[in-house]
């Protein structure tokens, strides 16, 4: 095979890969009821009274939608929004002046948490695909990341974090919390997310990722116990 005929399959695979995802964003975009969330949402979002003008409140309904899809951090689905074709339509951005920072990202994501929403809204998003047949959960890929807490004591209560724990990894010591993932094989959309504290071993957790329907299940060692 030569080098043309490689670059050319690789190309394809590419643009495949690409249209798949733009498809799914598409028939998402038609059946999520924006109106509705939007107006749970509303009465707690900024109302732009002082400051600088908060960015649009679907904007920043769909980037988090995005984020708990994929699995993003708030810088990572930043770049996302502005290097993905598929992304930035589904947002309805066309230049990265217009996609918020990470920081903004992450605040918005508090008011969300504080105010019971951003479960909600994901186990509504879960709902909607599975009854349409968008996340099959045939082949599950679990994985964990661990999310850093603040270790130090030098704050107003003058203590670390309760519920957070310490764990080794590698050479070095993390303090903080687990996010176990559940990622559909087929779409690579997560479909189940469990927090922990950073030191639960991996193996615990499995079961809750699982549905029954799985004909394949991926995942490190630590979660076949080793």
């Amino acid at each position: 095979m030569n080098k043309q005929m490689t670059l050319s399959m690789i190309n394809d695979e590419l643009a495949a890969a690409k249209t798949s995802k733009k498809e799914l964003l598409d028939k998402i975009e038609k059946l999520i009821p924006w109106s509705k969330w939007i107006g749970i949402i509303k009465p707690i979002y900024y109302k732009g009274e002082v400051g600088n003008k908060p960015y649009d409140l679907e904007l920043m309904l769909r980037i988090i939608i995005l984020q708990n899809l994929y699995d993003l951090s708030d810088m990572k689905a930043k770049n996302e929004v502005i290097d993905s074709r598929a992304f930035s339509d589904f947002c309805g951005v066309d230049s990265p002046n217009q996609v918020p920072e990470g920081d903004t990202m992450g605040r918005f994501r508090n008011i969300l948490e504080d105010n019971g929403i951003q479960e909600k809204l994901f186990d509504e998003v879960l709902k909607i695909l599975t009854d349409k047949g968008l996340i099959l959960k045939r082949g599950t890929i679990v994985d964990s990341t661990l999310i850093a807490a603040p270790s130090s004591t030098k704050n107003a209560e003058k203590k670390r974090d309760p519920e957070a724990r310490s764990v080794k990894k590698g050479n070095g010591w993390h303090f903080g919390y687990k996010a176990h993932i559940g990622v559909d094989k087929d779409t690579g959309l997560v479909h189940t997310i469990k927090g922990t504290s950073a030191n639960e071993h991996d193996v615990t957790v499995i079961s809750q990722f699982l549905h029954g329907d799985e004909k394949e299940v991926y995942g490190d060692s630590g979660y076949i116990g080793g």
